[in-house]
């Protein structure tokens, strides 16, 4: 590496390491929240995140943002637009079955098509479920973290469409680096996060909804006060402000990092991730490395790879931090049979070429296991060879063309 290193690299689906005006950002000069300055920083944010979606009719559509995690976010949702009527949760992992308990939490009709952690969503088994049975609002989330599984949100949303019911997305670790067709996919709402793709800091989310459903949900029975969904449309939409005091210094911090992604430009940024995702992919694969779904099922986010049956998941990543390497554990059925490499935040590639020298380096310490050696003509830098010849010239942003021509 000739760069010096981070204090430690974040190979996590989040939180990220923040782009350096990012840090800067949170930085600002204090406002007041009830002031025409945290007004028109809010407008900024709203405006920015419309543009994130690439919303066509921005008009029909609206942006709140909350002091808290996604989870918040989903929340605020499953507790303010359901009332009386009937919810379909559809899960296959982790944070499908967060929503589950969640809804079941607030909503006396809630139901669950259930598929296996890591499995793809069966969609005939959908279509069916949805005709023989009265579903007002279906809700699935998007990228499944625990087993880094994108699931069909534009099919989905075709089936509920068809059968007349909502449509709710959880895009908490999707927004920002996949593409989230609110209108294409006839999403009533979608959620996400300030600390995953978006690349700025933990503790804010956003819902991104239609305008005539918020409205609504002024006639629905509130079930939280600091999560009425209603409450912070209605405050957005008078006075531009929030309902409750903001976590201002984070509201300034993810206003930059929407900058940062439109300035890039939202479908060069996803290119981007994508080609990060594969290198880290080729480079793990030609280690030797097997990885728990197949790769056209994967968000460009995160991978989720198989650990030797001799290797301890616990030593394993206490090699890696000590190379400043923090990567993920699997979770529930996947608990010490996996471990998780994101690809996003500030990362550069090489970065990602240090994680995989490090990563051979702590693979052959356990037992000096052979390992495969990443095919390169050039072993010095293996990632030049790399990018000739896997990834379009177009595509690369201007630093990576410089390694190309090189």
């Amino acid at each position: 590496m000739k760069s010096e290193m981070k204090r430690f690299l974040l190979f996590t689906p989040g939180p990220v390491n923040v782009a350096k005006n990012v840090q800067m950002a949170i930085c600002k000069g204090d406002i007041c929240h009830r002031e025409v300055d945290f007004d028109y920083l809010l407008q900024s944010i709203e405006n920015k995140l419309l543009k994130l979606f690439e919303i066509k009719h921005i008009a029909d559509y609206r942006a709140v943002v909350i002091t808290g995690s996604g989870t918040a976010a989903n929340e605020s949702i499953l507790s303010s637009v359901v009332g009386n009527k009937r919810i379909l949760i559809l899960s296959n992992g982790e944070f499908g079955e967060r929503l589950l308990n969640m809804s079941r939490l607030h909503n006396k009709n809630t139901f669950l098509l259930e598929f296996a952690w890591g499995e793809r969503l069966d969609l005939e088994k959908i279509e069916a479920y949805l005709e023989k049975h009265e579903i007002d609002i279906v809700a699935m989330v998007h990228h499944e973290t625990c087993s880094g599984m994108l699931n069909p949100i534009e099919k989905v949303g075709a089936l509920s469409k068809a059968t007349g019911a909502m449509f709710i997305v959880d895009g908490v670790s999707s927004a920002g680096a996949e593409a989230i067709k609110m209108e294409k996919c006839h999403i009533a709402f979608c959620s996400s996060s300030s600390s995953k793709a978006i690349a700025s800091y933990p503790g804010l989310s956003f819902v991104v909804g239609k305008k005539e459903e918020f409205e609504k949900l002024k006639n629905i029975s509130a079930k939280t006060v600091y999560l009425n969904l209603y409450k912070f449309y209605h405050f957005i939409n008078t006075v531009s402000q929030t309902p409750n005091t903001p976590a201002i210094p984070l509201f300034y911090a993810l206003e930059q990092a929407l900058i940062n992604i439109l300035d890039e430009g939202v479908s060069i940024r996803y290119t981007h991730l994508k080609n990060k995702a594969r290198f880290l992919r080729n480079g793990m694969l030609e280690l030797g490395l097997k990885f728990l779904i197949d790769q056209r099922d994967m968000c460009s986010v995160l991978t989720t790879v198989y650990i030797p049956s001799h290797i301890n998941v616990g030593v394993f990543r206490k090699k890696l931090r000590e190379k400043s390497i923090i990567i993920y554990e699997g979770k529930g059925c996947f608990k010490n049979k996996v471990f998780q490499i994101g690809n996003i935040g500030e990362l550069s590639f090489d970065e990602i070429q240090f994680f995989l020298d490090s990563l051979r380096g702590v693979l052959q310490s356990f037992d000096r296991v052979e390992t495969k050696k990443m095919v390169s003509n050039d072993d010095h830098y293996p990632l030049i060879t790399y990018l000739k010849k896997n990834v379009k010239r177009e595509s690369l942003i201007p630093t990576e063309r410089i390694w190309m021509k090189n």
